[in-house]
């Protein structure tokens, strides 16, 4: 399951200011789901557990799995009418078939993928452990090549606003830095 694109989930990574924003941000995204209230059985959480694995069990009122196979090579197994892939596509060489995987295991009439990734910086910004950063036409493409529909989406920036103004490249990724988050529904 490890390759270079993958991010070490450790003590650093929690700790991170940027992170903290994120689930922030990610939390006031699913508030807006007409999903809201709704109470599932269970959840999947593409990758490691984050301390956003507890808050999405808390939003959702069920126990979320953390997957541990590789998702760019082996098939996922379960039933669930909520998963996410928050920051994760941009970690897999093929992300098209993990979306196929998550689109197997979807179940409801209400079940729902939520996922983010960061929109696509110049090569000079973008980060060595990323495989893939994309436009949102990319995106898009993505999605609907795996069969889903967008529900909803927004873009979030992840820092604090003075971290733009320390430097040159800091301000560049006040232009390009972006996450990109949506509610995807099976079509």
């Amino acid at each position: 399951m490890l390759n270079s694109c993958r991010t070490v989930i450790d003590e650093a990574y929690f700790n991170d200011p940027a992170h903290r924003i994120r689930w922030q941000r990610t939390l006031d995204f699913l508030r807006g789901s007409s999903l809201t209230g709704l109470s599932f059985s269970s959840g999947l959480d593409l990758g490691e557990r984050t301390p956003l694995t507890a808050l999405l069990e808390q939003h959702f009122g069920c126990p979320f799995e953390s997957s541990s196979v590789d998702l760019d090579l082996e098939p996922l197994s379960g039933s669930f009418g909520v998963v996410s892939a928050f920051e994760v596509l941009e970690h897999l060489y093929n992300p098209l078939h993990a979306l196929l995987e998550v689109k197997r295991l979807l179940a409801g009439t209400d079940a729902r993928l939520f996922l983010s990734m960061p929109l696509w910086k110049p090569p000079s910004l973008a980060s060595s452990d990323h495989f893939h950063e994309m436009t949102r036409g990319e995106a898009l493409s993505l999605f609907s090549r795996a069969g889903f529909a967008v529900l909803r989406s927004a873009e979030f920036r992840i820092r604090h606003p003075l971290f733009y103004l320390t430097g040159v490249k800091p301000l560049l990724r006040a232009w390009y830095e972006k996450v990109q988050i949506y509610e995807l529904a099976v079509r």
